[in-house]
């Protein structure tokens, strides 16, 4: 037996080695021969890696390179790849970009794959960077372009982003394009904000080295730990029969904002005791205490947020992987918050950890194999405190009284995938994957069990909507309107919140609050 699982864990080390160091000299061109824009209503991205020389320049995972980009973007809407016969379109970008892949299994399973760029000044990748607006969003250098692969429908992070973003301090802005390099076409890419530091993205300052400054700001992924550099929980995590898991036992965070290179000893050990104490508070048996438990350390609503997207799009990363936390100054916030990113395996799109599964919790780790990474044990361990869940119902009562209506995000689908075939770039997307001929180019994951992609977006609408069911009946969530209070006017109440947004049961006999009415409208009240 110990033979065995020893032969295993050397084919798995192999394969993940493999991958990562393998890279094609075309940059991994897509058979595209004969793909042409004539028009399209997405931005079209140039990227020319060889810039004036015969010989195309290698793009790789471990250091970037330099290229040439141009974005194609017409007031009008319509834009033309023929950039000869069409001379005067207007360009959204041109000048010098760093570029490498990017990614984890969506660069390693993938040969369409997704990159990191930054915009720059000049030719020098690691010289001045130069901060730009991209397709409409806001100043900055860091971009990220994914490559919807495993996603079949193209639409899964744009869709959750969509959606969340009136619930989150921040949440990536992204936009679909159409992408040529090197003269080839490659297809549907979604050109990203980078969850970062910056001034329209995570609003933290440069952490000091005393007093007030010394707190804030810090960004932290929990991930792998296949990062240099990296800190390491001193919890254990264990499964639900409390039995310490013997493989990836413990939370890793990686170092963002600062890069731990950048970081002074008196900042990482600030951060990391903070961790500490975070942690520390929650298993703590004094935890629901709101003065001295992990209410003194992270926002709950921010993780309610969190948890929520997590768990109605069943993120089979969610919690686990590209989960990003950051800390503002004391001054400003002393909260550990969240944000969002990395869905493209979610909505019932992966095989594995129960992806395809509409009736369990995500954050109890049910699916997640003694080899994988493991959910933190926070979620769960709030989850034990009343009201934390009376918080998570409330929100969940928000969400579905907005953009997570099931009319919203019927509309919101309907209006990504229309975007996407309006001018024809979901066909050629398709074209590259060569779907109907004997030879899938960039084979797209269990497609003979989807067929279409009109089946894929009826699949991913009939998964969610199961999904929001088994979560309606969990978190007491009912919307029957004729089960309304209404005020003097006749005007239907949806409920009452507090200044905070946070619904309440009824209205306080002594302060401020927030009636919510049916048709959208909002009162402020105030008693004395």
């Amino acid at each position: 037996m110990k033979r065995m699982l020893f032969i295993l864990l050397i084919t798995f080390e192999y394969t993940v080695v493999a991958f990562a160091d393998e890279y094609d000299p075309n940059n991994f061109r897509p058979k595209s021969d004969g793909i042409k824009i004539n028009e399209t209503n997405l931005p079209i991205v140039f990227i020319d890696t060889k810039y004036g020389a015969e010989q195309t320049r290698i793009i790789h995972k471990d250091y970037a390179i330099a290229a040439r980009m141009k974005i194609i973007s017409n007031d009008n809407g319509i834009n033309h790849g023929d950039t000869l016969a069409y001379p005067n379109q207007k360009i959204d970008y041109e000048g010098w970009i760093s570029i490498r892949y990017r990614g984890n299994t969506s660069f390693s399973a993938s040969k369409k794959k997704p990159f990191q760029i930054r915009t720059l000044k000049t030719n020098d990748v690691n010289g001045k960077k130069e901060k730009v607006e991209i397709m409409g969003m806001p100043k900055d250098n860091k971009w990220v372009m994914l490559a919807p692969y495993n996603d079949r429908s193209q639409i899964r992070d744009a869709l959750m982003f969509q959606l969340a973003r009136p619930f989150f301090d921040y949440v990536p802005r992204v936009r679909h394009c159409e992408v040529i390099l090197d003269g080839y076409y490659y297809g549907i890419y979604v050109m990203a904000e980078k969850p970062d530091k910056g001034k329209y993205r995570l609003n933290l300052d440069d952490p000091g080295i005393e007093g007030d400054e010394l707190t804030g700001g810090y960004q932290l992924e929990i991930d792998r730990d296949d990062e240099p550099y990296y800190y390491r929980s001193k919890q254990i995590l264990k499964d639900e029969n409390g039995i310490p898991y013997t493989y990836n036992n413990s939370i890793v965070f990686q170092y963002k904002n600062p890069e731990y290179e950048d970081m002074k000893p008196e900042q990482l050990q600030y951060i990391q005791q903070k961790i500490d104490l975070m942690e520390m508070s929650l298993v703590s048996e004094d935890f629901k205490n709101p003065e001295t438990g992990y209410r003194k350390y992270l926002d709950p609503i921010s993780f309610i947020d969190q948890q929520l997207c997590q768990e109605v799009s069943g993120n089979i990363d969610g919690y686990r992987l590209s989960t990003n936390i950051y800390k503002q100054r004391d001054s400003q916030n002393p909260y550990f918050k969240t944000t969002l990113w990395d869905f493209n395996l979610a909505f019932g799109n992966a095989m594995q950890m129960g992806g395809t599964l509409t009736d369990y919790w995500v954050y109890k780790n049910t699916y997640v194999s003694s080899y994988d990474y493991k959910v933190p044990f926070w979620w769960s361990r709030m989850m034990e405190d009343s009201w934390y869940v009376e918080q998570l119902k409330s929100r969940w009562t928000q969400y579905r009284e907005g953009s997570f209506s099931n009319e919203h995000i019927e509309a919101a689908i309907d209006s990504l995938v229309n975007h996407l075939k309006e001018k024809g770039a979901l066909e050629r997307n398709n074209q590259t994957y060569d779907m109907f001929g004997e030879e899938w180019v960039w084979p797209v994951p269990n497609f003979e069990t989807v067929n279409t992609y009109e089946k894929e977006i009826n699949n991913l609408k009939s998964w969610l909507q199961e999904r929001i069911i088994w979560l309606d009946k969990q978190l007491n969530y009912t919307n029957d309107i004729n089960s309304l209070k209404r005020d003097d006017n006749n005007k239907k109440i949806i409920g009452y919140y507090n200044l905070h947004g946070i619904r309440i049961q009824r209205p306080p006999f002594h302060g401020v609050y927030i009636i919510r009415y049916h048709d959208g409208s909002f009162k402020k009240i105030t008693t004395k």
